[in-house]
């Protein structure tokens, strides 16, 4: 049973991205940027770009210049970092340039928080993997204070704060919203928590991640408690894979049709063994698995008409006990046409069902059940 239920849920995107390296580089980035207006077009309320340094798919290297670029482009979507693997850089500098976006765009930035991902671009900056979560953990505590306005003095070894402040705080009244990558161990939750930030669920639809939802809700709200931060469920966002079409067989062909080079080749190659990869030799085989199991952080894939993920989001709200915002996992496996009508059709169909807006349906049987006495 749903404990809690926005009256009006948002939605938006999660675009790390993935692009099979068979594609021309410049014209994905020009074809995310095209995607995050397309967004705001539909009416979606945020999108959230990821950063990587290797391995190829996801070829954003700096969330902040790619936002930039997109809020000259755009009116009113948000824009968040998803997220900035804070390992990677000194907490005063990325504070800084976030403050600056902030100004940019008339208060539309989130800024999204994680250790990094993908331990290729650690170890090319001679960072140890296993090292990342802390480093991020002692990171983010500096940056929220920054944001606060604070005067921040510290020495991790890997970065110093003397004195440090920031020459501009946040354009938005409030502050920034900050939000913590969460998976599927407590680390995320607990750092949400004891910071009181939002959390951001990437692999909410994977067996584990979906399973662990109600006890990732759990800790942070008790961690919050406990360092006397407050939490909120309308700032929990739901991250999960899905693609729609009018008919659940259409939907199944299209993803069919670009799975294999832009979301399988790189899960095989990033060394991904998974036994529901056995076998797989066509599209077809590919979206099957994908369906029916859970592809790591990819999490589950929702293949079907607007119904059948309505139906996925009610599941999600009931397992999790309620959350504010849905995104959509940018995984690219069906051409871009079908990508786009994707949307469309979830911002028409499925958006309005969790947004208690639409009074229409009422009004007409309001006429229709006294119609005798307004049209006698």
């Amino acid at each position: 049973m749903t404990q809690y239920r926005p009256d009006t849920m948002k939605f938006g995107a999660f675009i790390a991205p993935y692009h099979a390296l068979s594609e021309n580089h410049t014209m994905t980035l020009e074809r995310d940027m095209q995607l995050v207006q397309l967004m705001e077009q539909l009416d979606f309320d945020e999108a959230w770009i990821g950063e990587h340094h290797s391995a190829g798919f996801e070829a954003i290297a700096s969330p902040e210049v790619f936002i930039a670029a997109v809020a000259e482009r755009t009116k009113r979507i948000r824009l968040g970092t998803g997220v900035s693997s804070l390992s990677y850089h000194h907490p005063l500098i990325l504070a800084d340039r976030m403050v600056q976006l902030d100004h940019q765009t008339r208060g539309r930035i989130m800024f999204g928080a994680g250790p990094g991902q993908l331990p290729s671009d650690a170890v090319m900056m001679g960072i140890d993997p296993r090292k990342q979560r802390d480093m991020m953990s002692a990171s983010l505590e500096c940056i929220v204070d920054l944001l606060d306005g604070k005067v921040v003095t510290r020495d991790e070894g890997w970065f110093q704060l003397k004195d440090a402040r920031l020459q501009n705080l946040p354009y938005q009244r409030g502050g920034m919203e900050v939000a913590v990558a969460c998976a599927i161990t407590p680390s995320g939750p607990v750092t949400a928590g004891r910071l009181g930030a939002a959390m951001l669920s990437v692999a909410a639809s994977s067996g584990e991640g979906f399973a662990t939802l109600p006890d990732h809700w759990r800790i942070c709200e008790e961690v919050a408690r406990e360092n006397g931060r407050q939490v909120h469920r309308d700032t929990w966002r739901i991250v999960a894979p899905i693609h729609i079409a009018e008919t659940r067989e259409q939907a199944f062909a299209e993803v069919s049709q670009g799975i294999i080079p832009n979301v399988l080749d790189y899960m095989r190659r990033m060394g991904a063994q998974l036994p529901c990869f056995e076998g797989i030799e066509t599209g077809e085989d590919a979206t099957r698995s994908w369906c029916e199991n859970a592809w790591m952080t990819f999490g589950t894939l929702t293949c079907g008409t607007p119904d059948d993920v309505a139906d996925r989001i009610e599941e999600m709200l009931d397992q999790s006990g309620g959350f504010g915002t849905f995104l959509l996992l940018a995984h690219n496996a069906a051409s871009w046409e079908a990508t786009q009508k994707s949307y469309e059709l979830f911002s028409r169909y499925v958006m309005p069902r969790f947004q208690n807006r639409d009074r229409r349906s009422q009004s007409l049987q309001w006429i229709a059940d006294n119609r005798g006495q307004l049209f006698g």
